[in-house]
């Protein structure tokens, strides 16, 4: 028997939205000093030798605590699989195995010597999911039953309730600029490109948009403006997400190693990195203010991402590359539009204007760390779902190299933009007051 739900089905978009604020409001309810004013003990993870491992970390308190964080979270995913009328079966039984794998990421990295070496959660959950993916078969029903992007949009939404709008407001306007500027220069730069490399035009212009706008969404928005291809979506979603992968890691060296502040890495990772997701991570790797920043620049482009889409769209039309019937409206717009961002930009408004600043210190550390562990969940996902073969293929090569040229303009190009907007024109003071 089917346990797919035949009455209700949410986008996951306004999944990501709703059960964000679920949890938003039983962390209000539960922790604030006008509510409930309870205490929730989150587990450690924190060790620096054998003795802290099983004396703190794998005691049977802190085990009864990450139980209960499995039961708590299995049930948010079995919400998620019934709002959006995916394959709930599947995704209930890879569950499991999923958060297994991520809490043993958040083990090893918990220890101290992983710790210095600034090595997160999310990458040994990236290098499981990849291993395990790309060594051994995966089932169909593992990979119908993964949820990574779902995860990424409520962890973000989450992400937003520790935003306060005093500082979106100061530095988004430079964030937006940053994006208009990175998203004609880059876009057009890859589209000249692929057109070079012979790469048909469905494709490129699908490239283009993940590499200058917002990786996956974009691809997924473009993919639609146009009627793309299904197959190259596919490709292009994967290239995507692989290239995510080293440069989570390679970005934040990169920064600390040139000594950028926390304002410059954080303009630089959200522009330049091609997942919400990985960006975030990103941030977080290098420091608060740092993920704070990339969030605020990755949302603008993600504002950007409608407009783009539809502006796509008419071109396609105009110059007879696409067959639809219907004119493209305004509609194209909210439809492409992702609705996560405003998920986490009303968790913003609301954390920063309505709730008191002493609910806002009372919820801070717990949602900050849902939001961290529904992230550390999708990157688990991703690698799980990533595999390397379709990218080096011969079929896909040329679009492989210009993939990764654009990404690598992207990357000067978003770094020089950053530098002058933020700190040559000041955009990011108000992160430092």
């Amino acid at each position: 028997m089917s346990m797919k739900s035949k009455k209700l089905q949410l986008t996951e978009d306004w999944t990501a939205n709703l059960l964000g604020f679920i949890i938003i409001f039983i962390a209000v309810f539960m922790l604030s000093p006008h509510f409930g004013n309870m205490s929730i003990k989150w587990p450690t993870f924190k060790w620096d030798s054998a003795e802290t491992l099983t004396g703190k970390v794998l005691s049977l308190n802190n085990l009864g605590k990450i139980g209960i964080l499995f039961i708590v979270f299995y049930i948010f995913t079995a919400l998620a699989g019934i709002f959006t009328n995916k394959p709930l079966k599947n995704m209930l039984k890879i569950y499991p195995a999923v958060f297994v794998l991520t809490i043993l990421a958040c083990i090893i990295s918990g220890n101290h010597y992983m710790d210095t070496w600034g090595l997160e959660t999310v990458i040994f959950c990236l290098l499981f999911g990849l291993i395990i993916s790309n060594f051994f078969k995966m089932p169909q029903w593992v990979k119908d039953g993964l949820t990574s992007e779902l995860f990424v949009k409520i962890g973000l939404v989450l992400l937003g309730a520790g935003i306060l709008f005093k500082s979106m407001m100061e530095a988004g306007v430079y964030g937006l600029v940053q994006a208009i500027v990175v998203i004609l220069v880059v876009w057009n730069f890859c589209f000249w490109l692929s057109k070079k490399m012979g790469v048909d035009r469905d494709l490129g212009v699908m490239l283009s948009s993940a590499v200058s706008i917002c990786g996956v969404s974009a691809a997924i928005a473009t993919s639609g403006a146009i009627k793309g291809d299904k197959v190259k979506l596919s490709y292009v979603i994967s290239l995507v997400l692989v290239v995510a992968v080293p440069m989570i890691i390679l970005l934040p060296l990169i920064a600390r190693w040139l000594g950028f502040s926390e304002v410059l890495a954080g303009a630089w990772f959200g522009g330049t990195i091609d997942t919400t997701g990985a960006v975030a991570a990103s941030g977080d790797f290098y420091g608060d203010i740092a993920e704070q920043v990339a969030m605020i620049v990755k949302s603008s482009q993600n504002v950007l991402l409608g407009i783009a889409a539809f502006v796509i769209s008419i071109y396609w039309s105009i110059t007879g590359q696409s067959d639809r019937e219907e004119k493209p409206t305004a509609r194209v717009i909210w439809d492409r539009f992702p609705k996560f961002v405003l998920g986490f930009v009303a968790a913003s408004l609301i954390f920063s204007f309505i709730f008191s600043g002493e609910t806002v210190g009372a919820t801070k550390g717990v949602l900050k760390s849902a939001q961290k562990l529904w992230f550390a969940l999708a990157f688990t996902s991703i690698g799980l779902e990533t595999n390397f073969k379709q990218l080096i293929s011969k079929t896909n090569r040329k679009a492989t190299y210009t993939f990764l040229i654009a990404q690598l303009f992207n990357i000067f190009v978003t770094l020089l933009v950053a530098w002058l907007l933020f700190e040559v024109m000041g955009g990011g003071d108000s992160f430092l007051e």
